[in-house]
């Protein structure tokens, strides 16, 4: 058995320890390492681990960078909850080594803007403002093993804290993407790449933990009478760790056979996807999306997750509503190097907000 089965094997195992428990729910920290920036995989309800390609591998399946073609930058930013004025910016790069391997770096991060400082003598504020800081950096590889079998691993660098306290951890993201070739064209003779399984182990690291002089505060002895600086001792907290498993199947339509090359072309295809998260500490998820793509210059996707409890206000355990949806244009700068300048869009149905909105740009080299 080679290393690749061995990681496959750990992967799937580990999965399964650590599956949904409604009883774990809201106990880990650094719950942002679960949301997607993306604007591709996002409109696809995060359903696409087995086909996800280039920038957006970052976060749903770091085995799909190494199917860049070259090079690849771009920018996304989200409307976290319109209305809440939560914004998230997040930048990445991937560049292929050759023909087998690829490298990732990205950077994620949150703003809140202004926040009113508010204290016990002044809880309508008065005192000034602060800022909360909530970063992320990504750095991966990816390879390809195979014909068949490619995978990969990312490094995330976590902080997270105000000026008087902070936190900061590391997490690590392992994925594998199985190309079956399934499937004949009409000669019978050539198989077709269009079905993907995709295994993903995402934020596995250390516990975390809150320090700094925000923890202290000045009090009074009660045998000596004097006053003194004492501090809290904050409780650690785990990562979100989640393991999924998922399909594609792409579909191509209008087909044409050309009995020269013995190859067959298909200007429109449409892709269907399906997922299955296990959360450590949250419900298990079940995600499908289906996206439609004509010339590799438009798409257009819908996607949808469920949970337990998620059409109940009450009993919900996420602020999802389940739909989602989004668009992709593609901009031919040098037909024949095949430069693009992607344009994305995506949107998020939530409850008690407006939805999130995310916006990218990629120039894809």
């Amino acid at each position: 058995m080679n290393r690749l089965n061995y990681l496959a094997l750990f992967l799937i195992f580990t999965g399964n320890l650590m599956a949904g428990n409604d009883q774990r729910i809201g106990q880990a920290g650094a719950t942002q390492l679960l949301y997607n920036p993306w604007g591709v995989s996002s409109g696809l309800s995060n359903s696409n681990i087995a086909s996800v390609r280039g920038l957006e591998a970052m976060y749903q399946n770091i085995a799909g960078a190494v199917f860049t073609q070259n090079t690849e930058l771009g920018f996304t930013h989200s409307r976290y909850l319109a209305g809440s004025n939560i914004g998230v910016s997040n930048l990445g790069f991937v560049q292929k080594l050759g023909d087998e391997n690829a490298i990732v770096l990205g950077v994620n991060a949150y703003s809140f803007g202004d926040i009113p400082i508010t204290t016990t003598d002044n809880p309508e504020g008065g005192n000034g403002t602060f800022n909360i800081s909530v970063n992320t950096i990504n750095a991966g590889f990816s390879r390809k093993f195979s014909e068949s079998i490619f995978g990969g691993f990312n490094l995330k660098i976590l902080s997270m804290g105000i000026s008087n306290l902070s936190s900061s951890g590391v997490a690590l993201d392992a994925g594998i993407i199985y190309k079956t070739g399934f499937g004949l064209n009409k000669l019978g003779k050539k198989k077709r790449d269009n079905f993907f399984f995709g295994i993903t182990l995402k934020n596995v690291g250390p516990t975390m933990v809150f320090s700094g002089d925000g923890l202290s505060f000045r009090g009074v002895t009660q045998n000596t009478g004097v006053t003194m600086t004492m501090e809290n001792k904050a409780q650690d907290f785990e990562l979100p760790t989640q393991f999924m498993l998922g399909m594609t199947y792409i579909i191509p339509l209008a087909v044409k056979t050309d009995t020269v090359s013995n190859s067959v072309k298909s200007d429109h295809t449409l892709a269907i996807s399906a997922n299955y998260a296990y959360n450590s500490f949250t419900r298990d998820q079940y995600s499908a999306g289906v996206e439609y793509s004509m010339k590799n210059l438009f798409q257009l996707r819908a996607g949808y997750t469920y949970e337990k409890g998620v059409y109940n206000n009450i009993e919900t355990a996420i602020v999802y509503t389940g739909p989602t949806g989004g668009a992709t244009v593609k901009i031919p700068m040098n037909k024949e190097t095949g430069t693009y300048i992607g344009l994305d869009y995506s949107y998020r149905a939530t409850r008690n907000f407006d939805g999130i909105h995310t916006i990218g740009a990629r120039i894809i080299l």
